[in-house]
C-alpha cells in the first residue's frame, strides 16, 4: 500500500458494506418550510403540460420524462415550445437532458450548461 493509498484509501476496494441504506422514515420530509419543490413528471401527451405549467408558475422546478413522446415529433415540438414559452414568461430556464428529460425552472433559477467533474 503506497503513501497516497494510506491517506486516501483504496479506490477499488469499496464493497456493499461501505454504504449505508437510508430509511426516509428517519427524516422529516415535511415540505411546509421549503421555498421550492422539485416535481417529477411524465409527459405522455399534451394534457400533461397543464400540471407542469401550474408548478412552474407556482415557483417549483420540474423534471419531465418525455421518453414516451419520441415517436410523435410534432407533439414533442408543440410541448417543448409551450414549455419554452412558460420558462420565458417566468424568467426561468429550460433544458433538455438527452433524449428523455426536460428540466424547467422557475423565476431566478438557471441551469448551467457545463457538466461538473470530468
Amino acid at each position: 500500500m503506497g503513501f497516497m493509498s494510506k491517506i486516501l484509501g483504496e479506490r477499488d476496494s469499496r464493497n456493499a458494506e461501505d454504504y449505508v441504506e437510508l430509511n426516509l422514515d428517519d427524516f422529516d420530509t415535511a415540505t411546509s418550510d421549503a421555498a421550492m419543490q422539485v416535481h417529477i413528471a411524465e409527459i405522455q401527451g399534451q394534457q400533461d403540460v397543464i400540471a407542469i405549467k401550474d408548478a412552474i408558475y407556482d415557483g417549483d422546478l420540474v423534471v419531465a420524462d418525455i421518453t414516451r413522446l419520441r415517436t410523435e415529433d410534432t407533439t414533442v415540438e408543440r410541448i417543448t415550445n409551450e414549455l419554452q414559452q412558460v420558462a420565458r414568461e417566468v424568467d426561468g430556464d429550460i433544458v433538455q437532458k438527452g433524449d428523455d428529460q426536460i428540466l424547467v425552472t422557475p423565476t431566478g433559477i438557471n441551469v448551467s450548461r457545463e457538466k461538473l467533474g470530468r
